[in-house]
C-alpha cells in the first residue's frame, strides 16, 4: 500500500485508527477455548466488527509467538483473512526486528512476501544496514523505533549526545538511508510534547502512535502536535478495544470503543481541515 493509498482511506472513513490485535488466550472470552483456533476465530470477530473504523491492524508477533507453531498458524490466517477481505486496510507486524545484512533480508521476507503485510516495525540500534534490507520491497514500509512510550525510554532515547537527544540523532540520520521514503516512525502518545521537535525533522513522515488509552496518552494532545497537512499519523489502540469485554458480546463491544475513538477522530479531521 502506498502512503497516498493510505491518506486516501483515512480521509474515506475520517479515522486514522489501528487496532492492535494482540491476542492473549488468558484473557479472550472463555467460550473460544473450545474451537480449534481460538485466537484466529478472536481476531475475525473483532476485525468484521470494527473493518469500517479503523484504517490499519497490527498484530505484536510475540503474542502469536508465544504459542509456537499454532500461535503462528494463527497470525498467518489471520493476514490472509485481513488481505482477502479488507484490501484497503493498511498491515503492521509489530515485530521489532532488526539485525545485520543477510539476517535482516530474511526477516523482511517473512513478513514482507511469506506473510504479505504492508509494514513491520525495525529496532535502528544497529544502524542503516539492519534496516536498509525492509526498504528494499517497493509498496512495502519499514516503521522504526523512534521515541516509545515505555518508561524505559528514557534510559537511552533521550540522552545528549553531540547536543541533542539520541532520537533525534537516529531520526536525523535515517533520512540519509537508501529508500528512506518507505519509512515510518514509532512514536508514543505518552511522549506528547515531543512531537513539536519531532516534526520539524520529519514533517512528511507517518507516525505510529501507540499508548493512547489504557497507557493513559491523549488523542488531542498527540493530534495537537504531531499532525500534518496529510494527517500523518496511525493511532493505535490495543487492548482499549479488543478486551472490552470477556463475555460473548466481545466484538460489538469492541466495535463500540473504536467507534468512540473513530468520532473523536473525525471531529478532529474536520477542525484541522
Amino acid at each position: 500500500m502506498t502512503t497516498q493509498a493510505l491518506v486516501s482511506e483515512i480521509k474515506k472513513k475520517q479515522s486514522f485508527l489501528c487496532i492492535g490485535l494482540d491476542v492473549d488466550l488468558t484473557k479472550i472470552p472463555s467460550h473460544l477455548l473450545e474451537v480449534d483456533d481460538p485466537i484466529f476465530e478472536f481476531n475475525k470477530a473483532i476485525i468484521k466488527a470494527t473493518h469500517h473504523l479503523c484504517v490499519a491492524y497490527k498484530p505484536n508477533i510475540a503474542f502469536y509467538e508465544a504459542y509456537g507453531l499454532k500461535g503462528w498458524k494463527s497470525l498467518e490466517k489471520t493476514i490472509n483473512y485481513i488481505n482477502k477481505n479488507h484490501p484497503e486496510i493498511f498491515t503492521i507486524a509489530d515485530a521489532k526486528r532488526g539485525d545485520i545484512g543477510n539476517t535482516s533480508s530474511m526477516y523482511a521476507k517473512a513478513f514482507f512476501e511469506d506473510l504479505d503485510f504492508d509494514s513491520v516495525t525495525v529496532a535502528p540500534y544497529m544502524g542503516k544496514d539492519s534496516i536498509e534490507p525492509f526498504l528494499e520491497f517497493p509498496g512495502k514500509h519499514a516503521i522504526m523505533l523512534a521515541l516509545t512510550s515505555n518508561q524505559g525510554a528514557f534510559d537511552f532515547q533521550t540522552l545528549t549526545t553531540d547536543g541533542q537527544p539520541l532520537y533525534q540523532t537516529v531520526l536525523e540520520t535515517s533520512k540519509r538511508w537508501k529508500n528512506s521514503d518507505q519509512l515510518m516512525y514509532v512514536v508514543g502518545a505518552t511522549k506528547a510534547s515531543y512531537f513539536a521537535e519531532i516534526r520539524k525533522i520529519l514533517p512528511d513522515s507517518f507516525l505510529l502512535v501507540p499508548g493512547i488509552g489504557t497507557q493513559g496518552g491523549s488523542l488531542a494532545e498527540v493530534c495537537n502536535y504531531g499532525m500534518n497537512n496529510q494527517v500523518g499519523l496511525l493511532v493505535n489502540s490495543s487492548r482499549g478495544i479488543i478486551y472490552a469485554s470477556s463475555d460473548f458480546d466481545f466484538a460489538s463491544q469492541a466495535a463500540q470503543k473504536a467507534k468512540a475513538l473513530q468520532s473523536e477522530m473525525a471531529k478532529i479531521l474536520a477542525d484541522y481541515f
